[in-house]
Parts: structure tokens; C-alpha cells; sequence
């Protein structure tokens, strides 16, 4: 399913952009809870070499798979939709 993103995950990938980090470097600190917000908990898996995250939307749990570079990409303007599935 599409998704338009949120302003409170556009803020969160803002905040992501900010850390500067590379993907190695998330990697290191790798913690699936670092980011937590009101309808959104994530954060860096380096198994899958991506940030992950459970985005809550009237108490339904999606799930959000989204690489560093396609951050980039969506905060330039080149994504304005994301790929969220049902949680299981």
C-alpha cells in the first residue's frame, strides 16, 4: 500500500539527516526503538541495512521499511510516497 508521508515522519527523517551519519556508522548503534514518537517507533537494522519502523494510523500498526538514501530522495522531493504494509 502507498502511503503519503506524515509530517511527523517527514520531521523524524529530518532528524535523520541531521545525524549525518553514514550507513556503517547506523549500523553501530543500531537500536529498532531509537526513534520514538506519538504514532511512530523505528530505528537502524543493519540486517536489513535499513531503517524500519511500526507507524500507527487510528490505532491500525503499519509497517515502514526505508533505506537512508531513499530519506535523501524523499527530503529533496524526489519520493512522495512510501511502500507501508499491514503489520502481522
Amino acid at each position: 500500500m502507498n502511503a503519503v508521508f506524515s509530517k511527523e515522519l517527514t520531521n523524524l527523517f529530518s532528524e535523520i539527516v541531521r545525524e549525518n551519519k553514514t550507513e556503517p556508522e547506523w549500523a553501530e548503534i543500531e537500536a529498532d526503538d531509537w526513534f520514538q514518537r506519538d504514532n511512530i517507533i523505528g530505528g537502524f537494522d543493519a540486517t536489513e541495512n535499513e531503517f524500519t519502523f511500526s507507524i500507527f494510523v487510528d490505532e491500525i500498526e503499519y509497517w515502514l521499511q526505508i533505506s537512508l538514501k531513499d530519506i535523501a530522495k524523499y527530503m529533496s522531493g524526489e519520493i512522495i510516497f512510501a511502500d507501508i504494509r499491514k503489520a502481522e
